[in-house]
């Protein structure tokens, strides 16, 4: 990797540019930090697809609440309960929202991602029967005259002809900026790493209709055959890059939870950087936690085949994605679910290459990789219709 480190006095603030073209466009990504010292460095260099995206959603907090309990004798739900829930939201002030999750009935693994934060946080410290009204941040954050900055214009890499006001840029791990003022010096520009909906809040009225046990720790692993009594089930299946799969299933009714991570190899608790050497053995894939009642497991086995398209052909390897942590394969937890997995590939024909095997050890992803294409702002919400992009 090339560097070129260019030094400018009396600033605390560093920006690290990266200029790259895909799909013909131009995409400025700059990484804001903020040094102890009185100078700053401007530095250039490449990065991989898989970039850091912080979680916006993350942010969010409760920011008032008041609450009428019908049921105060019964307990919180736990972390991987799969809750029942009906609320809305309201946005406050001109706050205008881009639906990306269901709301009114909702039916969800409580701390297994996917709606919004604050309503995880909050369901869990509430009883089946009680009803909460909150005020609480729509997942933008406050706004921060921290994350402004200038950037000399020479030394960006960007033409002072291309620099407008309302340029987006890319932060190199994944947060946009946005060019808001092009200095009277003519020598810089200032740029707002603040999301522009930052600040913006929702009133909800939140009611915890109920809860259920969620799969077991038996059904994660593989038994010869399947957890009697289980109301919810797990799938496990590998479709190359995990992102855009995860999406898929996350707007399938039925689906009550998602994760991503690495299956299928030698090493304990790989990294993503590990997996993406092609030394550990891992596959990246995706954990699917549904209910058998609406959604079978056959279904999402033929989610899965479909969504990879002709790559079902293609040996390590997905779309333009290759290596054996692309390997696409169905991982069964017990007989059953091997025999219907070993069904449905059959059904492809004989040039079809998917693997079929008993499910290994899943380790989670990094948290920036769970729901990663929700956080940046593509559709979760059950039938979703919108294309998945895969660069979120």
């Amino acid at each position: 990797m090339s560097r070129t480190t260019i030094t400018t006095a009396n600033s605390k603030r560093s920006a690290l540019l990266l200029v790259r073209h895909h799909a013909n466009l131009l995409i400025v990504s700059l990484l804001l930090t903020f040094a102890s010292a009185s100078n700053s460095f401007l530095t250039f260099q490449t990065h991989h697809r898989h970039h850091h995206r912080p979680d916006r959603l993350s942010h969010l907090r409760l920011l008032s609440q008041s609450s009428t309990r019908m049921m105060a004798t019964t307990t919180s739900p736990q972390s991987g309960d799969v809750v029942s829930v009906t609320y809305n939201l309201q946005p406050n002030g001109d706050f205008v929202p881009n639906p990306l999750f269901d709301d009114g009935r909702v039916t969800f693994v409580l701390h297994g991602g996917n709606y919004l934060p604050a309503l995880h946080q909050l369901v869990s410290e509430m009883k089946p029967g009680e009803t909460q009204t909150v005020t609480m941040d729509a997942g933008y954050g406050e706004p921060r005259e921290e994350l402004k900055a200038k950037v000399p214009i020479d030394s960006s890499g960007i033409s002072k002809n291309d620099l407008k006001v309302g340029l987006e840029l890319f932060l190199s791990n994944g947060m946009k900026c946005r060019v808001v003022d092009l200095d009277d010096d003519d020598e810089t520009f200032t740029i707002d790493a603040n999301h522009p909906l930052a600040g913006a809040t929702y009133t909800a009225d939140v009611t915890l209709q109920g809860y259920e046990a969620g799969p077991s720790e038996e059904q994660f692993v593989f038994h010869t055959e399947p957890v009697a009594g289980a109301k919810f089930d797990v799938l496990t299946i590998a479709l190359g890059c995990f992102w855009g799969g995860e999406l898929a299933y996350m707007r399938v009714p039925g689906v009550v939870g998602t994760s991503v991570g690495y299956t299928q190899g030698d090493m304990e608790n790989p990294t993503y950087q590990q997996v993406c050497s092609g030394t550990t053995g891992h596959t990246e894939a995706i954990q699917v936690i549904f209910d058998p009642s609406i959604v079978s497991y056959d279904e999402l086995v033929k989610i899965g085949m479909e969504r990879l398209g002709e790559s079902r052909n293609l040996l390590n390897q997905v779309g333009n994605d290759r290596g054996t942590q692309y390997r696409h394969g169905v991982y069964y937890h017990n007989l059953e679910q091997m025999a219907i997995a070993k069904s449905v590939i059959e059904s492809y024909g004989d040039k079809c290459v998917t693997e079929c095997k008993e499910v290994m050890k899943f380790f989670k992803a990094e948290d920036y990789h769970q729901q990663y294409l929700l956080k940046g702002g593509q559709s979760a919400k059950k039938n979703a219709k919108e294309v998945i992009r895969c660069y979120g």
